[in-house]
């Protein structure tokens, strides 16, 4: 069966490299797209969904920002699976700078510009919030379009979803990102920062082993 993959909001797969898949599974990574002007979230989601294979059985697995279009993606061709890892089930587990940013739609009025990970004042926002203990962040921004990184910061803020009992949700008990404390996790990684992928990837993988135990190749 296939593993379709989306990473985290502007990263490539280096930041899951170190996660050892199921054996079973055949891992396909999903390329992040550069949204168009104005584009809705539903249309965006159904362009990253175009390369996946419906007509045999598949599952999803998406990494933060990914986790939230994995699951817009099942709504459109349900997965076997859906796995989130540091990632929400629904709007209701967002934080409060995340509701702040959906009710005041502040990310809506800011510049493009601000947006811009070269800037120092951009990286120093970014790695703050992601994870303050890592200083090679950098590495795993890959797409640094300003737009789309407005564009999905917009997005997380206006993400409305009902908690689907099917997805299986993993997160860390330090992500500042997505705090434990809204949600009730499936699966806590003890530790684990927004980027738990990369600094836990053991338990990430005997996790992820386990979701996947009963599935047959």
């Amino acid at each position: 069966m296939k593993l379709y993959v989306i990473s985290g909001l502007g990263a490539d797969f280096s930041v899951l490299e170190k996660i050892a898949f199921p054996r079973q599974l055949e891992v396909v990574f999903i390329d992040w797209l550069i949204p168009q002007r104005g584009e809705e979230f539903r249309t965006y989601v159904q362009r990253m969904a175009s390369t996946i294979d419906d007509t045999q059985p598949f599952a999803l697995l998406g990494y933060s920002f990914g986790g939230l279009v994995v699951q817009e993606i099942d709504r459109i061709k349900p997965a076997e699976k859906v796995v989130i890892m540091g990632s929400i089930k629904s709007d209701a587990e967002k934080s409060r700078l995340i509701k702040f940013g959906q009710y005041s739609h502040l990310p809506k009025f800011l510049p493009d510009s601000l947006f811009n990970v070269h800037s120092a004042a951009a990286y120093a926002f970014i790695r703050k919030v992601i994870d303050p203990k890592t200083p090679s962040l950098k590495k795993y921004l890959r797409v640094t379009d300003p737009y789309y990184l407005k564009w999905s910061v917009q997005k997380v803020s206006e993400w409305k979803f009902e908690r689907n009992p099917k997805v299986i949700q993993i997160l860390g008990t330090k992500d500042i990102v997505f705090p434990i404390q809204h949600s009730e996790p499936d699966y806590v990684i003890e530790g684990g920062t927004h980027l738990f992928p990369v600094t836990r990837h053991r338990r990430v993988s005997e996790i992820l082993q386990e979701i996947f135990s009963p599935v047959q190749a």
